[in-house]
């Protein structure tokens, strides 16, 4: 094991991390019932970095430690749960190589498997409207998704084409 090595990927872990807490709870758009903003990129960053497992820690770390630094709500554990899923997602499609049908996989299974459906219903078992029923939920998170598939579409190419840079930068 090269421990030089281990330590780089611990401190851009770390890094990454504060980074998606700070892109999360201070510099994105919060609606009743989603946030608009710019979180998956350092999780993104870590996939195409690091690979699966450590995008899927930063990912939950990041949810787990702004959730108890910098409560919005109650924690809840399902949205950890999709943050790990959401970073092992984009690990299992972008480690490697960054083309466009890996870049829209990796978007269509995190906006609408992860983030549409299935924090979809983390939020209707704890809304107090939880009466209305999960598709209406669902219903109600169309447009979010669209909007932020095209934002993350417009972003991650970018990202790739920044990577041999980065990896450059850290040799």
């Amino acid at each position: 094991m090269n421990v030089k090595k281990t330590t780089l990927n611990l401190a851009i872990m770390a890094m990454l991390t504060a980074v998606e807490i700070v892109l999360s709870r201070f510099l994105s758009i919060p609606t009743p019932i989603t946030k608009i903003g710019f979180a998956f990129v350092p999780v993104a960053l870590a996939a195409m970095l690091l690979g699966p497992l450590q995008a899927g820690i930063v990912g939950a770390l990041g949810d787990f430690l702004g959730a108890t630094l910098f409560p919005i709500g109650p924690f809840f554990p399902g949205f950890t749960l999709t943050a790990f899923l959401m970073g092992l997602c984009y690990g299992l499609f972008l480690k490697r190589e960054q083309k466009l049908w890996q870049i829209l996989a990796a978007i269509g299974i995190h906006q609408f498997v992860l983030s549409m459906l299935l924090n979809s219903c983390w939020l209707w078992m704890i809304s107090t409207e939880a009466d209305k029923g999960y598709w209406a939920m669902v219903l109600a998170r169309v447009p979010q998704t669209l909007l932020l598939a095209a934002v993350q579409l417009a972003v991650i190419p970018e990202l790739a084409n920044l990577l041999p840079r980065l990896k450059r930068a850290m040799a």
